[in-house]
């Protein structure tokens, strides 16, 4: 280029797309967005073909700040010629096929470079340099007064687990692996590990292997989907969140794990309902479920190639192990490491935890002597809580990214965005987002 940017997006997930489509009708942004595989691909390996996203189709790249723009989902489905079968569908949830496809139709009207791997960032003075392999292997070179980091989440597996070789698959990878093993055992009871053993069951049912479940949590918990809690996904609640002090936002954060990280009530009925009808068939494999387990090591036996789990039962104390042929590894993702930020990283500021301090704009701390801003993206979940993961945030983050670069209200923030009252009165971190006070009037500026 020319010229720099005035953003480059690193990864293209929707956070990153989301970026892009909303700086898309802005005449004076200029964003690229730069990812390293060849195409557009999310969860491909738990697109089920019946699950649906978590959240309503207004959690698009754009809706949430901008109902009007072109590339929300209801113009995705206009230009589809979908919206009627989308509206007498009765469902605000779309599948997440459906969803990914809304993605690629978003992405191949931006300016996303795919099949870029970028292997460095460096500040040149007054602006960053980002570099890497293009197509066919070619070095490319992009200047940029600002970078996103968009980078995404890896998959996570326990140190207990590891060492496993082919016998154990990550939920991530799940329908990219053929299951032909006589019994698998999935380990963690998120919500990929719920659909997993869903679709064991079901095989189950057909013939298929024995199926064991084995999770750290005492119960196999429901997502708390009720409404004044979801007020906890709302910029209201984000702008409480941040106001707190880092070792209270840790401790808050770890009391959250019922609302991203259990089960859809949807779901555990369907789970239930799988495990009623084994009632009246004979024959079929076993089925165990076991809530309070923790698996403590893990080995393949010399002889059979069977895996050997070593667990401990956390209410009893009691240990003992459990043989199984597959492990799936449901055990979640963690931040992807960023090795291009090498160059840079004597100028970022870490917390004592080593983690980004993230400011409510979502940029990080940087040495004065780097006058761009670097902004994370679904990497501020230390500092901006629960809403972090969570697409129903995107839009507004991504706004908010927009206005800081601009330097002006480019897209006007929602204020009035929760009946809750977060914080204590008179706290500015946590003022009444509702309209149920006293005066009338909302308590927060949407700053």
């Amino acid at each position: 280029m020319s010229a720099p940017a005035d953003v480059v997006a690193i990864g293209c997930g929707p956070f990153n797309l989301g970026l892009a489509a909303l700086a898309s009708t802005v005449d004076d942004l200029d964003v690229v967005v730069l990812e390293a595989r060849p195409e557009l691909r999310w969860h491909s390996g738990m697109m089920f073909g019946d699950a649906l996203l978590q959240v309503s189709f207004l959690a698009d790249l754009v809706t949430l700040v901008d109902p009007t723009h072109p590339l929300s989902f209801l113009a995705y489905l206009r230009d589809a010629d979908r919206l009627y079968p989308f509206y007498v569908r009765e469902r605000f949830h779309p599948t997440r096929r459906e969803y990914e496809d809304y993605l690629r139709w978003a992405a191949s009207r931006l300016p996303v470079r795919f099949s870029h791997d970028v292997t460095s960032v460096r500040w040149a003075g007054d602006r960053f340099v980002v570099s890497g392999t293009g197509v066919s292997g070619a070095g490319f070179s992009v200047e940029a007064r600002h970078l996103v980091l968009g980078v995404g989440t890896t998959p996570s597996v326990p140190t207990a687990l590891t060492g496993l070789g082919d016998r154990l698959v990550h939920s991530s990878a799940y329908l990219h692996r053929e299951v032909t093993a006589d019994r698998v055992t999935v380990v963690g009871s998120g919500q990929s590990g719920a659909e997993i053993v869903l679709d064991l069951l079901r095989r189950n049912l057909d013939g298929g292997p024995a199926v064991t479940w084995l999770t750290r949590t005492p119960v196999f918990a429901p997502l708390d989907y009720t409404k004044l809690v979801l007020e906890m996904t709302t910029p209201s609640y984000v702008r409480h969140f941040h106001s707190l002090p880092q070792d209270r936002r840790d401790a808050v954060r770890a009391e959250h794990w019922r609302h991203y990280r259990a089960i859809s009530a949807e779901t555990l009925e369907e789970l239930h309902d799988l495990l009623y009808r084994r009632e009246w068939e004979h024959g079929l494999a076993p089925v165990e479920l076991r809530p309070g387990v923790a698996v403590t090591s893990s080995s393949t036996s010399a002889e059979s190639g069977e895996v050997v789990l070593t667990c401990a039962h956390r209410d009893t104390g009691r240990t003992f192990r459990h043989h199984t042929d597959l492990v799936v590894a449901a055990t979640g993702y963690g931040q992807a490491p960023t090795p291009f930020l090498a160059p840079l990283e004597p100028l970022v500021r870490r917390d004592e935890q080593g983690r980004y301090v993230v400011a409510l704009d979502h940029s990080i701390a940087l040495d004065p002597s780097v006058t761009g801003r670097v902004f994370v993206a679904n990497a501020d979940l230390h500092s901006h809580g629960v809403a972090a993961p969570d697409l129903g945030i995107g839009a507004v983050r991504n706004a908010t990214i927009v206005n800081a670069v601009t330097g002006r209200e480019v897209y006007r923030l929602p204020k009035h965005t929760a009946y809750t009252s977060f914080g204590a009165p008179g706290d500015d971190g946590g003022r009444r987002d509702g309209r149920s006070g006293r005066d009338g009037r909302s308590g927060d500026d949407g700053d």
